[in-house]
């Protein structure tokens, strides 16, 4: 079934819900997790053209990665992590594709038509330019 599933997390109330929702089916499957977070701050999006120091952001989105990863191993989940930077929808895919995952699992906000225009969806713009398969969970509301 799935080998190597991708979670993108944002440091928020919904990387609970997807890995709650996720953990039974790894247990399942014997699945590899990668954690992914997109940095996509100034610094995040000009570090390497311009060569910058990696900044405050970065350094916390870095420790709560680990933090979450180490949380999973002491539950005996393989799991590797990546602190990507630059735009989300494009380093979700580029690291799925490029890591040979076969599942990405995002939770999403559930915004509506207006909510979806004014914020972007992270979502949208995945499902539609990968082939991999994507499980989406609709967070709950917090």
């Amino acid at each position: 079934m799935y080998k190597h599933i991708l979670i993108p997390l944002e440091n928020s109330a919904t990387d609970e819900a997807i890995l709650d929702h996720v953990k039974p089916l790894v247990k399942l499957t014997g699945a590899k997790l990668l954690l992914l977070h997109v940095a996509d701050g100034w610094v995040a999006r000009n570090f390497n053209t311009l060569k910058l120091a990696e900044s405050e952001e970065m350094k916390t989105d870095r420790a709560y990665l680990e933090k979450v990863a180490d949380q999973l191993r002491s539950e005996e989940f393989q799991v590797e992590t990546v602190l990507a930077l630059g735009d989300p929808p494009a380093e979700i895919i580029k690291a799925a594709e490029g890591e040979g995952c076969d599942l990405i699992a995002m939770a999403g906000h559930g915004h509506r038509f207006f909510g979806d225009l004014f914020h972007g969806s992270t979502i949208t713009q995945v499902r539609h330019e990968t082939n991999i398969p994507l499980l989406v969970l609709r967070a709950k509301k917090v």
